[in-house]
């Protein structure tokens, strides 16, 4: 359960890089090694050994990155990696996490089971919890993975202690209770590190806003179940256009959530712009409320104000405060906003930069091999990364309801919101998408931010909380990253409007500021512009008069788009409903579906979330320990004698007898005393005063005992006596009746 318990978390992160099988191997030699050490080596021999194997690992791991060996030399930089690590720095944003998760596992599963096989119990459980408590502190194992690897640790130390004095049953049955009750209070109290981002009992929906979820979530962003806007202003922009105040961009998917890699740095001067053709904006952004986030138009090349001097800059181009801005500061931003047209990008090509198709179409190996599949078919007719992200973008649009009211889907968020929902959110839409796109080998990202906002004048936006979105920015060779949104616009600004109008309703604080007014003001369209498709959607307008956004993919305009048909097994139903309204179940949800519609599903019984191994691993543990305590408390015994006491089946009419008095001695045994040794059934009878019937059964009780004789009729006698006492004199009813 400890190797368990640290191997998962190692485990997981080469899955989402795709080097488990390398994983695999490397994780199994190491065992194999130390079973084996664990007979021949001495200790001080194996001491040295797992610290080569993590020095060799150190040296690999480094080998690997950029300035790896500058890391190793310099004492401050190392240390303040370290640091990182202990204090929340997930493995999953470590730069090559795979080659990190195979240089690290060998030494402590090697030490844990060289010292487990030499009978070093404590030894074993330092190597072991030592791997563990590191991926507590990193936040990498989550609360079920935590607690196993706690009761394996104390497993390891109690049993193994046992083993080493000769304890027998009973000891062994004391340690099984003490871990089924380590399990039992960590459900009663949440003490376990993880928390409520990863409960050991699932829950429904989170409760959290999608602001909260998306922009405060710093390294990682969740895919959780239900959400909630919030109406309450953040921010004014001065700007010359309306655009996506983009936030950050996160690069590696677990198949349940988003982290952004590689490092941050400070903000030296100015930063350059996208490769191709630009056009220049700049921004005024005027705070509202304290904010720990610089949102700014993709892509920003400068920034002045207050913040200027401590703005750092994220490894995906965000740019980020040292420290939270306050209520009341401003900063201007100046962008180059990619200027491009349809037929550049559809001509844009497939020769990425290596560093680019390496990072930006990972996808973890686990991914249900039906996504690719689906994705293939789906774009079938689509000759470049533009028309293939088109297509997917118009289908997404199409074929899936917005609701901010949902379940998060068991295992892999992409796979569960094509193939088993119907609706969802945001985050929903651009975890698809991207990831369908990184399926067919084109470089994507998952973008969170702001919407434009409310316009409250010719070059000005307020922009609230509910503004806050997810999207997609597709990378084309020479072009740069261009942005695509596959979330249906009417349904999530209908939403968005319901929620101010129940904020003004209930005269909820902050929601409006001194340039907006309490009427229901609708966020304008984006002015000319801004309204082509390279600011709406990530795709120039110019596309329209040459051919129909249907027949962007060069699909049939009026059948399906990659000759997958509705409804074909193994894809969801109206697969080439692009453009159709009644392509399939989901695809009557388009632009001008409501916000929260039906989710399609049969009515009935809730379905039960899956256990996970971990929870499995656990409920077997509980159960264990249960039957421990039960056998220990001698509760099984008392559970027999009570059924035995009660019921008698019926053999011959000397054993019907013996078994009576048995029933009888029993029951006086428990009321008064037992009979001593050498005290006949006659002088134990009249010294407990036993009564007049339970005299006449022992009388039949000498006749069948000494004699060999009785009949069927003293054998019902007796019986039927011993049925009736246990019927009077114990605390619960004859529900057995007589002898049968």
């Amino acid at each position: 359960m400890l190797t368990f318990a640290y191997a998962t978390v190692l485990y997981r992160v080469s899955d989402v890089v795709g080097v488990s099988e390398r994983f695999a191997l490397v994780f199994g030699g190491a065992m194999l090694a130390g079973v084996l050490c664990g007979r021949y080596l001495g200790p001080r021999v194996a001491l040295v050994f797992g610290t080569v194997l993590l020095a060799l690992g150190g040296f690999w791991y480094a080998r690997s990155i950029p300035e790896g060996f500058a890391l190793l030399v310099s004492i401050n930089r190392f240390a303040a990696d370290i640091v990182a690590l202990l204090t929340g720095l997930s493995v999953l944003q470590v730069v090559n996490a795979g080659v990190w998760a195979i240089a690290f596992v060998p030494a402590p599963t090697f030490l844990l089971w060289y010292f487990a096989i030499g009978r070093r119990y404590a030894l074993a459980t330092l190597s072991g919890g030592s791997a563990l408590g590191l991926f507590v502190l990193t936040g990498d194992a989550g609360a079920p993975l935590t607690l196993l690897g706690m009761v394996g640790a104390v497993g390891l130390v109690g049993f193994g202690d046992l083993e080493r004095r000769g304890g027998g049953l009973r000891g062994a049955e004391s340690v099984a209770t003490v871990l089924a009750a380590m399990i039992v209070v960590s459900l009663l109290v949440s003490v376990v590190p993880g928390g409520a981002s990863d409960p050991i009992l699932p829950g429904g929906s989170s409760g959290e806003t999608l602001e909260a979820n998306l922009l405060n979530a710093g390294e990682r962003v969740q895919v959780l179940g239900g959400i909630s806007l919030s109406p309450e202003v953040r921010f004014s922009v001065q700007s010359e256009q309306p655009a996506y105040w983009r936030v950050g961009a996160y690069d590696r998917y677990t198949g349940n959530d988003w982290y952004r890699t590689g490092g941050v740095q400070q903000l030296d001067g100015s930063l350059s712009g996208p490769p191709g053709e630009t056009r220049t904006i700049g921004q005024t952004y005027r705070l509202e409320t304290e904010l720990g986030v610089m949102p700014a138009a993709w892509q920003p090349t400068g920034v002045e104000g207050p913040p200027a001097g401590r703005t750092r800059v994220t490894s995906t181009g965000a740019l980020r405060p040292a420290s939270a801005l306050a209520e009341g500061s401003s900063y201007t931003v100046r962008s180059e906003v990619p200027d491009t047209s349809a037929a550049e990008l559809r001509n844009a090509g497939r020769e990425y930069p290596g560093p680019i198709e390496e990072r930006y179409t990972q996808l973890p190996a686990s991914t249900p091999d039906r996504v690719e599949a689906f994705t293939t078919q789906l774009t079938a007719n689509a000759d470049s990364p533009y028309q293939k992200a088109r297509v997917i973008e118009r289908w997404l649009e199409n074929n899936k309801e917005y609701s901010l009211d949902v379940e998060r889907p068991e295992g892999d968020v992409t796979d569960g919101f094509l193939f088993e929902m119907d609706r969802g959110y945001c985050v929903y839409y651009a975890t698809a998408m991207t990831t369908m796109l990184r399926s067919q080998g084109v470089p994507a990202r998952f973008v969170v931010g702001y919407t434009p906002g409310e316009q409250v004048s010719e070059n000005e936006w307020v922009v609230r909380g509910f503004d806050s979105h997810a999207w997609v920015e597709v990378y084309f060779p020479e072009e740069g990253w261009v942005r695509f949104d596959p979330t249906p616009a009417g349904p999530r600004e209908n939403a968005e409007q319901q929620s101010l109008e129940d904020a003004r309703a209930a005269s909820q604080p902050n929601v409006d500021s001194e340039i907006t007014n309490a009427a229901e003001t609708p966020t304008p369209e984006p002015s000319s512009a801004e309204n082509d498709e390279s600011e709406e959607n990530g795709t120039p307008e110019s596309t329209s008069p040459e051919e129909p956004a249907e027949n962007v993919a060069g699909g049939d305009p009026g059948g399906d788009v990659g000759g997958a048909s509705a409804g074909e097994e193994g894809t969801p139903a109206g697969v080439g409903g692009v453009a159709e309204s009644g392509a399939g179940p989901s695809a009557s949800a388009g632009t001008n579906g409501s916000a929260t519609g039906s989710t399609g599903e049969s009515g009935g019984l809730p379905s039960l979330p899956t256990p996970s191994r971990e929870g499995l691993l656990l409920g077997v543990i509980v159960l264990g320990g249960v039957l421990a305590s039960v056998h220990r408390s001698d509760v099984s015994k008392q559970v027999y004698r009570a059924l035995w006491l009660r019921r008698q089946r019926s053999r011959d009419s000397v054993s019907d007898v013996e078994g009576a008095f048995a029933r009888l001695e029993y029951l006086l045994a428990r009321e008064h005393r037992t009979r001593r040794p050498g005290e006949t059934p006659r002088k134990y009878l009249a010294a407990v005063d036993a009564g007049e019937r339970a005299r006449r059964v022992g009388t039949i009780y000498e006749q069948a005992r000494y004699a060999g004789e009785v009949n069927e009729a003293e054998a019902t006698e007796a019986t039927g006596i011993v049925a009736d006492l246990v019927a009077e004199r114990s605390r619960l009813p004859n529900v057995f009746g007589r002898a049968f």
